[in-house]
């Protein structure tokens, strides 16, 4: 394998700081499989994305953690356009890409925000508050007093949505061990902890995920819980709208604050588009060989 070079890159950073890294490699036609995972696995990130040219539609996109390759990765979506962005590779305006989770649109606007369509959600099923409490260090009664189910939803990654009470997010112990063979068994990437904030704070929620299954003990912004969090919210708590607009805030326990928007928009009671969105900037470079 020839040198390869790795742009670096922060997500949905929140006044320029914190955000969430991912790496970025163009040019990726030639690199195998393995290749791939080597380099994501030089690069240390939680995800690490390859752009690709594709026949049909704009780019190819493939994902690797430092492990295995995932379906699909919001961060790493905002860090790839915000890159071709940036060096004037595209320009403002609509592309799209193929994922393993589909092919998904992604716009990007003037200023260089980027945002991202995801797939529409599947709901694919719910545990009791006793199947998780033990795995986050919260007791039962606090846990349940959210009295809001805990679900796994998916757009395009499995993830178990859990509700806690304002208060305790930070609050977490997460058993990774317990986690990761909880995630193991019900086949999901991670969990993906909020708590609602008043309505006078500017984030609808604020977030931890957790992925230690795929080497990812928690990170800062995860676009794809973002929009599976904006599809539990309308169907669990917020009501009487077609369209709704979320912000949230991910990172805090890390020192890392991130914001991400979501928005979502219903048809007949169904949701039809999931859009996640957010701004980047770039912190470096790495040459592997």
């Amino acid at each position: 394998m020839s040198v390869t070079k790795a742009t670096l890159v922060n997500s949905f950073t929140l006044d320029g700081k914190g955000g969430n890294p991912a790496g970025v490699v163009l040019n990726a036609d030639d690199l195998s499989k393995s290749e791939k995972l080597k380099i994501a696995q030089a690069v240390g990130y939680s995800e690490t994305a390859f752009v690709s040219k594709d026949d049909e539609v704009d780019f190819e996109v493939s994902f690797f953690t430092v492990t295995d390759e995932v379906d699909f990765c919001g961060h790493a979506t905002l860090a790839t356009f915000s890159t071709l962005f940036s060096k004037n590779l595209i320009s403002a305006g609509k592309y799209k890409q193929r994922t393993k989770a589909g092919i998904l649109s992604v716009n990007v606007e003037e200023d260089g925000r980027v945002v991202m369509e995801q797939a529409c959600p599947s709901y694919l099923q719910t545990f009791e508050y006793d199947d998780i409490a033990e795995l986050i260090g919260l007791p039962f009664d606090i846990l349940s007093s959210t009295q809001l189910p805990i679900e796994v939803i998916s757009t395009g990654l499995n993830d178990v949505i859990v509700p806690v009470p304002l208060g305790y997010l930070d609050k977490l112990e997460v058993d990774n061990e317990k986690l990761s063979e909880f995630c193991d068994k019900y086949d999901l990437i991670g969990m993906h902890a909020f708590e609602l904030n008043d309505s006078d704070s500017e984030f609808t929620a604020s977030c931890r995920n957790f992925a230690p299954l795929f080497g990812i003990p928690e990170e800062s912004a995860t676009g794809s819980s973002s929009g599976a969090l904006a599809c539990y919210l309308v169907k669990h708590v917020f009501a009487g709208e077609e369209t709704f607009d979320f912000v949230f805030e991910q990172g805090r326990a890390m020192g890392c604050a991130s914001r991400l928007s979501a928005s979502v928009k219903l048809e007949n009671g169904q949701v039809s588009k999931i859009e996640v969105g957010g701004e980047a900037k770039e912190i470096g470079a790495l040459k592997v060989s």
